[in-house]
């Protein structure tokens, strides 16, 4: 809608004009933001999902082996004859 009125076109322009200044403040409020969020996880020194894994994988096998090599103990001390595990013994 037109109007001859120039009152309400100068109006019309201020609203367009301040519409356009808030997205520009708007736009560069995200980016700063966005630069001290990156900055911020950046100095917590986070570690990234591929090692994480991996070093859980590697956590997961340890422990499989040190399960695994406690039965082959539990079961060579039985062989052995040996009531008490090899960590209880007295050291002489």
């Amino acid at each position: 809608m037109q109007s001859d009125n120039p009152v309400l076109d100068g109006l019309a322009r201020f609203f367009t004009d301040a519409a356009g200044a808030a997205q520009s403040v708007r736009t560069e409020v995200d980016t700063f933001m966005r630069q001290r969020l990156e900055k911020l996880v950046a100095d917590m020194d986070f570690v990234p999902r591929e090692e994480f894994e991996a070093v859980k994988a590697m956590a997961s096998k340890a422990r499989s082996e040190n399960e695994r090599l406690e039965a082959r103990i539990t079961e060579l001390e039985a062989r052995l004859g040996s009531t008490q595990p090899a960590s209880d013994k007295p050291v002489s």
